[in-house]
């Protein structure tokens, strides 16, 4: 791949959902499979109440399994919602494993909105996000429609936090050496691959 120092965000994003589009069924599923192991028995993981995943999509590495056990260890889980309106903004809302998801705009499942259900980003304990690259510095590339961004958007205006820890999880071909950082950007606590855990050790 060309250094991504050189390539626009937009190049290195066609460039990096490409390579995960071709990973095949089977290689998708020992991902999940990975990055289960990686995660279910960290000491992070085990210890928080209130955890958001997502419904992969588009080669996204699926955190379905890590769905499954939080619900199983009666942790309370949550989905990213599209809101109606203003139709830029995500809620994050409970699910259970009984509830019926849906198609959204963008053709991923969601659960039905109901605001009694929802939670502010601010009181959940762990988000773990989807990614299209990342680097060893906790930078983020997204899928450039900036509904993550803009729900985070008012920890990049606070130099110390502590809620949520922000985890991206993806392939480990997902890694890039360098990314370069939005003013926009909320630096992750750290990224999650099939392999191994990347931890970012200055987080302001």
């Amino acid at each position: 791949m060309t250094e991504p120092k050189l390539l626009s965000r937009s190049q290195l994003r066609r460039i990096l959902r490409k390579t995960r589009n071709a990973l095949t069924p089977s290689e998708q599923r020992q991902a999940a499979q990975g990055l289960y192991r990686q995660m279910a028995q960290h000491p992070l993981f085990r210890r928080v109440k209130h955890i958001s995943l997502y419904i992969s999509t588009d080669g996204e590495i699926n955190p379905h399994l890590l769905l499954r056990a939080a619900q199983r260890r009666g942790k309370a889980t949550y989905l990213p919602v599209l809101s109606t309106w203003p139709r830029t903004k995500i809620v994050f809302q409970r699910v259970r494993p009984e509830d019926k998801l849906l198609t959204n705009r963008f053709n991923i499942l969601e659960p039905q909105m109901h605001a009694n259900c929802q939670r502010c980003i601010w009181a959940l304990d762990l988000v773990l996000l989807p990614l299209v690259g990342f680097d060893n510095a906790g930078g983020r590339l997204g899928m450039g429609g900036g509904f993550y961004d803009r729900k985070l958007a008012y920890l990049a205006r606070r130099k110390n936090w502590h809620k949520p820890t922000l985890l991206g999880l993806a392939h480990e071909c997902q890694k890039v050496d360098f990314l370069v950082r939005a003013s926009w950007d909320v630096k992750l606590a750290g990224i999650v691959t099939n392999k191994k855990w990347y931890i970012v050790k200055n987080n302001t």
